[in-house]
């Protein structure tokens, strides 16, 4: 499974992007994720969709952010509004089941104050 992510950009404080990934392949049975990564090495996760559609989300994402898959375009989103300069930073789409764990390149968003 290949994952093309795109949508990133610079946007002013309070503004809104909306980012995807397009996988190569069948993901209709992974857990879905968008990943942040700021200044340092480490990857957060900010918001997933599971296999059946129930989604999660880290408490600095809630009420700002929403992710949704469309298993027939095999497209994963992510709607980010009320950007903070805190969001800046690589965002990546991940495939994840048992056994099989895919990323994305990255997509760069960067939020001016």
């Amino acid at each position: 499974v290949q994952l093309q992510a795109s949508g990133g950009g610079l946007v002013q404080a309070g503004g809104s992007l909306r980012l995807s990934c397009i996988a190569t392949d069948n993901v209709d049975r992974y857990r879905m994720a968008w990943y942040h990564q700021g200044a340092g090495p480490t990857r957060e996760l900010v918001a997933s969709v599971t296999a059946a559609g129930s989604t999660s989300y880290v408490d600095s994402a809630k009420g700002r952010f929403t992710i949704s898959r469309d298993y027939d375009k095999r497209t994963l989103t992510l709607q980010l509004n009320k950007l903070r300069p805190e969001d800046t930073g690589v965002y990546f789409c991940n495939a994840f089941r048992p056994g099989a764990n895919y990323w994305g390149q990255g997509t760069l968003v960067t939020v001016s104050s």
